[in-house]
């Protein structure tokens, strides 16, 4: 059940009274933390309740970010529930130990309907998808087929797939991800039966020696995933570097619905 607390979709959002800044990763990190959420707009589609919302970045100004609270996440019956903020949070921390793809900063922290994650907000033009992108980006993209591949992503629809003003692709809207069984959904056919690139394969055996290694990322993923979640993935990347090839799926079963 999601909390009373949460707002009806049809109340009116607020707009943010302050001037929009942009900010480097690591000055946004702070604000991201523990800056005050000063207002915030829900984002109506999706079956999760997801919040548009500006943080206090000094005076008159707002840095904007997605806020994704653990009492807004629909019940589902194979995803343990509660649980969504924190593989958002878990896919991040991967990412950045891979070095691929990219995925907005994201951090675990309060907000005005309780816990949740917040993400730095990425300006993009929303009709822009992966079906636009694959043939200008192809290289780019097939990292994300591999990271969907060892995540488990059982959602990689073409609107996660962002082009940034700054030209750079992002990665978006990992909830369902690292399950310990297999749930790999995407609308990413094209690379269906390819092969790994050596260089991907190099990175993911890099990550498995991290993740075998006591503490360190070991430790602060273990705080997002459970211990047959974490023996999953370790599984998976075994796979990925014995049979270095992306799977050929069933059209029927491992695409997800809509897929934009």
């Amino acid at each position: 059940m999601r909390s009373p607390h949460l707002p009806d979709p049809s109340e009116p959002a607020p707009e943010p009274a302050a001037t929009r800044v942009e900010l480097s990763e690591p000055d946004a990190l702070p604000l991201l933390l523990s800056s005050p959420i000063t207002g915030a707009r829900r984002i109506a589609w999706g079956s999760n309740y997801t919040f548009l919302v500006w943080i206090d970045a000094g005076p008159g100004k707002f840095l904007p970010a997605v806020y994704k609270p653990r009492d807004g996440e629909r019940p589902l019956y194979d995803f343990p529930s509660g649980s969504l903020y924190k593989r958002e949070y878990a896919t991040f921390i991967v990412s950045r130990a891979l070095g691929w793809p990219n995925v907005p900063l994201t951090v675990v922290r309060d907000g005005p309907h309780g816990v949740g994650s917040v993400q730095l907000y990425v300006d993009s033009d929303p009709a822009i998808t992966y079906f636009d992108l694959i043939e200008a980006r192809r290289e780019d993209l097939r990292r994300f087929a591999v990271f969907d591949l060892l995540a488990n992503n059982a959602d990689r629809k073409a609107g996660h797939c962002l082009l940034g003003k700054d030209d750079r692709l992002w990665s978006i809207d990992h909830g369902l991800t690292f399950h310990p069984l297999f749930k790999l959904r995407t609308v990413m056919l094209e690379f269906w039966g390819e092969a790994i690139p050596e260089d991907l394969v190099g990175d993911i055996g890099a990550l498995l020696d991290r993740l075998e290694t006591v503490g360190g990322l070991r430790d602060d993923l273990a705080e997002y995933l459970d211990p047959p979640e974490m023996g999953a993935l370790k599984k998976r990347l075994h796979a990925l570097i014995d049979s270095p090839v992306l799977p050929e799926l069933d059209p029927y079963r491992n695409v997800p619905w809509p897929w934009v």
